[in-house]
């Protein structure tokens, strides 16, 4: 088994975040995992992405030209990440920022999923991170829920322990939005 992804957005989305539980998760479940931040010169606002690896053997490289999926959070992230999905790969945008698909990517699977409404919905948009994790999660099915919420204690800092239930929730309505929307591109 192999699945690469790149997470983008601007800093202070949280993209950092839910690339290092979705590597954990992915280590918690026995495989070999790379993870591989990259953040614009900003400190908020700035550009940041990493890119996940996971597979059950022995990886070569993080560095990945053309990933089987990209999550993205922002117009920006869209006009750089998501041209470079391998054909038949997954693409899950943030609608509540990014209203639009890639028009000349017909190849690809474009689920737009409107986070940061959502989040806001369930009482704070900056969560809006958990809600695209989710249904990337639900979209994507190479780690279970479970070893992301088994991982929060270990990636989050013990001072943001008591907002691991609200993080679960925000989750788990991704990934229900996402099994109720998976194929609405």
């Amino acid at each position: 088994m192999y699945f690469d992804t790149t997470m983008a957005g601007f800093g202070g989305q949280g993209i950092m975040l839910i690339g290092n539980l979705f590597a954990y998760a992915a280590m918690e479940e026995g495989m070999q995992v790379t993870y591989m931040p990259t953040y614009g010169v900003e400190m908020r606002g700035g550009t940041a992405n990493c890119t996940v690896v996971i597979s059950d053997i022995i990886i070569g490289s993080p560095i990945v030209g053309h990933p089987m999926s990209v999550v993205v959070m922002n117009r920006p992230s869209l006009t750089r990440f998501g041209p470079t999905v391998k054909e038949g790969g997954l693409v899950v945008i943030n609608e509540s920022l990014v209203p639009d698909v890639l028009e000349d990517r017909p190849d690809l699977k474009q689920v737009r999923v409107p986070a940061n409404d959502i989040a806001q919905k369930l009482g704070s948009d900056k969560m809006a991170n958990m809600v695209i994790l989710g249904a990337f999660l639900e979209l994507a099915k190479v780690i279970r829920p479970q070893s992301v919420f088994d991982s929060f204690s270990h990636v989050l800092d013990e001072r943001y322990h008591r907002l691991i239930p609200k993080n679960v929730e925000m989750i788990n309505a991704g990934i229900e939005y996402a099994a109720n929307n998976g194929g609405k591109s």
